[in-house]
C-alpha cells in the first residue's frame, strides 16, 4: 500500500553526479517530493539551475530550477522525512552522522559507515530483512532516536553481483565460492572521472579499493542478522556457510552500465544445471516487488537467450536501469556455473537503489508518514 500523503525529502550532493540523478528520479515520484537541497559553501545561497553543472540526458525538473541550494546543515532539512545522500565519501561522514543525530532518516549512497555493524547495507531487490537492525541503531545512539538512522546502498559493482547470487542461493541452498571480473563504465568514477588519455582505446586493470568492497560487502549483504544472548543484534556475514569470492575489477571505455563475468560453487551436489539457473533467475521476485514499491521493476533479473546480451549499449536502460539483466548461462568446468551480468552502475547502482530503499522503509513502516 503506497502512502496516502506526499513526504516531503531532501538531497545532499545535490550538484553532484549521483545527486543529479537523485533529482532525475525524485522529480518523477508518486509521493517524494524534493523539499531541500544541499551542497557545498560554494554553491549555498545560488538557484539550483545557477549551481549545478548539469550533465543528465533530460532537462533540469522545473521542480528544482529555482530552488535555493543550502549548505548541507540539518537546520535547512527539518520538515524533510527522508534525506537522501549522494555526498563523496571525503563529506559524508560528519554530515550524515550530524543528519542522523538530528533524528532525520538518511539513505546514503557513500562507502563511510558500510562497515558500520549496527548500519543495515542494504540492495533493495536483495536483503530487505536487514531493515530490522534499525531499531538496535536508534537505540545504540546516544541519547536515542526516534526517527533518525543511517542506511546504506552497496558499492555499484557489488550490487549487480549479489542480486542473481541471492536468487540463486534461495533457489538452491548456499554458494561455496563465486569468481567475477568486472568490466566498469566510466561514470563510477564520478565526474570528471578518468581522464581520456587513460580510457580512450584502452582498458585499466585497477579501480582502487573495489575488490575489497566487492569481496567484503557481497558477505555482509548475503548474509544473515544473528543474536546474542545478550540480544544484541549482528551482521554474520555468511558464516553460517562460509562464502569465498574473488573479484577483478576493471574500468572500460563504457558510459554507463558494469558488466560481469560471474562463475560460482554450489554447496548442492549435484549443482544446478544452467537451465535450472534460467528458471530459478527468471521466477525470483524480491520483496521490494511483491510490497509494491513503486521504483522496483517488473523483472528484478531479465535473462537474454540471445548469446550476444546483455550489452551496456543496447541493456543498460531497460526498466529504467531498476533490474539487472543476465546472459550466456552455462556451466563452468571449473566451478558449476557462469553467466554474464550487466547492471546500471548510476541507476540500481547508486540513486534507484536509495530510493527504493527509502520506499521500503516506508512500507515496512520503519517510517511512519
Amino acid at each position: 500500500m503506497s502512502p496516502c500523503q506526499e513526504i516531503k525529502v531532501g538531497v545532499l550532493g545535490a550538484t553532484g553526479t549521483v545527486g543529479q540523478r537523485f533529482i532525475t528520479l525524485l522529480a518523477k515520484h508518486p509521493f517524494f517530493i524534493i523539499h531541500a537541497l544541499g551542497a557545498s559553501a560554494r554553491s549555498a545561497g545560488k538557484p539550483y539551475s545557477k549551481a549545478v553543472s548539469w550533465k543528465q540526458t533530460e532537462p533540469i525538473p522545473s521542480i528544482v530550477r529555482d530552488m535555493t541550494v543550502h549548505e548541507c546543515q540539518p537546520v535547512h532539512f527539518v520538515d524533510c522525512m527522508v534525506v537522501f545522500s549522494g555526498l563523496d565519501a571525503e563529506a559524508a561522514g560528519d554530515i550524515e552522522a550530524a543528519f542522523r543525530s538530528a533524528d532525520l532518516a538518511v539513505f546514503s549512497n557513500a562507502k563511510n559507515y558500510r562497515r558500520d555493524p549496527s548500519v543495515p547495507l542494504i540492495v533493495p531487490l536483495v536483503n530487505a530483512s536487514h531493515f530490522a537492525m534499525i531499531p538496535q541503531q536508534q537505540a545504540l545512539h546516544r541519547p536515542p532516536l526516534k526517527n533518525g538512522f543511517v542506511l546504506t546502498n552497496a558499492n555499484c559493482s557489488t550490487t549487480g553481483l549479489v542480486i542473481p547470487l541471492h536468487a540463486l542461493e534461495r533457489a538452491f541452498g548456499p554458494i561455496e565460492s563465486c569468481l567475477v571480473t568486472t568490466m566498469q563504465a566510466i561514470s563510477g568514477a564520478g565526474y570528471p572521472g578518468v581522464p581520456s588519455l587513460d580510457i580512450i582505446d584502452n582498458v585499466v586493470p585497477y579501480i582502487g579499493g573495489e575488490e575489497e568492497k566487492m569481496e567484503w560487502e557481497t558477505l555482509k549483504i548475503l548474509g544473515g542478522i544473528a543474536e546474542g544472548d545478550d540480544g544484541q543484534k549482528s551482521f554474520d556475514m555468511h558464516s553460517r556457510h562460509p562464502l569465498r569470492v574473488s573479484a577483478s575489477c576493471n574500468r572500460v571505455p563504457v558510459i554507463d552500465g558494469h558488466t560481469m563475468t560471474v562463475s560460482v560453487r554450489f554447496a548442492r551436489k549435484p549443482p544446478p544445471s544452467p537451465q535450472q539457473v534460467r528458471e530459478a533467475l527468471v521466477a525470483y521476485t524480491p520483496e521490494a516487488q511483491s510490497i509494491g514499491c513503486p521504483s522496483a521493476p517488473v523483472h528484478a533479473i531479465f535473462v537474454h537467450e540471445d548469446p550476444t546480451r546483455p550489452q551496456p549499449r543496447l541493456d543498460r536502460y531497460y526498466q529504467d536501469g531498476a533490474g539487472v539483466s543476465v546472459g550466456r548461462v552455462r556451466q563452468c568446468t571449473v566451478l558449476d556455473i557462469k553467466f554474464v551480468v550487466l547492471a546500471n552502475n548510476v541507476s540500481i547502482g547508486a540513486a534507484t537503489s536509495s530510493i527504493i530503499n527509502a520506499e521500503l522503509a516506508i512500507l515496512k513502516g520503519f517510517i511512519k508518514p
